[in-house]
């Protein structure tokens, strides 16, 4: 008489559905953290642009003995006339408000897909205002 045993390989139902469980909870708590770390990137890249571009007007000012500069950006980030002998290029899709940088006044950058606001919890694309010296101002 033969006896057939049964295999026993492989995974439960039970055990798979643990397994899919613990990956979706790491996914929950994965995901947010990643949206937060690339937001404050996007940030901190603005915050550079800004810096690069009031650098480059102050030092137009003072070569060139003037207090205004006017500032054109490219849908790609290209720098225009005159600022572009300093700085070649900034995020792509961001625009400078006003179109003139002005010596102890203010300019805001946009970013569509950067919050806005002095702590960064406004709308994405509303604006971030900086100082002439491309310093974050919190007015």
């Amino acid at each position: 008489m033969k006896i057939q045993r049964s295999s026993t390989k492989g995974f439960t139902l039970v055990e798979i559905m643990i397994v899919v469980v613990i990956i979706g909870l790491l996914a929950a708590m994965a995901i947010p953290a990643f949206t937060k770390v690339r937001q404050n990137s996007r940030r901190s890249a603005l915050i550079n642009d800004a810096r690069q571009l009031g650098s480059a007007a102050q030092q137009y000012f003072m070569e060139n003995n003037t207090t205004t500069v006017a500032v054109t950006l490219a849908a790609d980030g290209t720098v225009g006339a005159p600022l572009n002998v300093y700085v070649k290029k900034v995020g792509t899709a961001t625009t400078v408000t006003p179109a003139n940088i002005v010596a102890d006044a203010t300019f805001a950058l946009t970013h569509p897909l950067v919050l806005g606001g002095p702590t960064g919890t406004g709308a994405l694309g509303a604006q971030v205002n900086f100082s002439s010296e491309g310093q974050l101002y919190s007015q």
